[in-house]
């Protein structure tokens, strides 16, 4: 398998292009220019695509040949970076190909989503105040997640609750609606965050699927667990 990794660069990333490369796929990476460097422990074992994500011409390049992409949709600054980036990959991935984007849990599907007080205030406070400081804008996220969910292409988009580094607890459980309390612990390490990604490309469940992860270890998907 070939796989596309939009956004190679950072944390999750680079978890991602490590778990691809255990499993014996050929990775292409797509990040900043500037940030090329953060993958020189791949050297020679990945193709490095220096460019913007949501350069069009860079993601047209990267993703041809792929059957799978893996996208890290970053809210970064107030200029539609995150759907420019999925929109570049819905247009330009090859027909057929496993396309898993990554993104937080204030993302809905189907609005059947119950959130606790204190994300809707981190939402509602801090959302706004990221977009006055030119930081970051969550409703970009919302509409580029909105365009993944009204395409026809094998997309799955994996919701992550709050990250720690660590070691591996092993894939994580999933629901369907954020507010399950399979849920409740709201904590997964970010390389399994990872791991569920590029799990996401061979698990046909998962198509047209927006899952809520949480880590496998957490209290409450082990009283979950418990009760089955």
């Amino acid at each position: 398998m070939r796989v596309c990794i939009v956004g190679a660069s950072g944390k999750l990333g680079q978890y991602m292009a490590q778990h691809s490369l255990d499993r014996g796929y050929q990775v292409v990476g797509v990040c900043r220019e500037q940030s090329v460097g953060k993958l020189d422990e791949f050297k020679g074992r990945i193709t490095v695509f220096p460019g913007a994500t949501d350069d069009r011409d860079v993601i047209e390049h990267a993703v041809a040949g792929c059957d799978g992409v893996l996208v890290v949709l970053v809210p970064r600054g107030v200029r539609g970076y995150s759907t420019g980036t999925a929109q570049a990959v819905l247009d330009h991935a090859p027909p057929g190909a496993r396309l898993v984007f990554s993104c937080g849990w204030h993302i809905t599907l189907d609005g059947k989503d119950v959130y606790s007080w204190k994300l809707k205030a981190l939402v509602k406070i801090a959302g706004p105040l990221a977009r006055l400081a030119r930081f970051a804008d969550l409703d970009d996220q919302v509409e580029a997640c909105r365009r993944v969910f009204a395409s026809d292409t094998r997309w799955t988009v994996v919701r992550g609750s709050d990250l720690e580094e660590g070691e591996s607890q092993g894939l994580p459980v999933w629901s369907r609606h954020v507010g399950d309390p399979i849920l409740e612990s709201n904590l997964t390490r970010r390389v399994d965050f990872a791991l569920f990604m590029v799990e996401a490309l061979e698990n046909n469940e998962l198509v047209h699927e927006a899952p809520a992860i949480v880590g496998r270890q957490t209290p409450s998907a082990l009283a979950h667990a418990a009760s089955e």
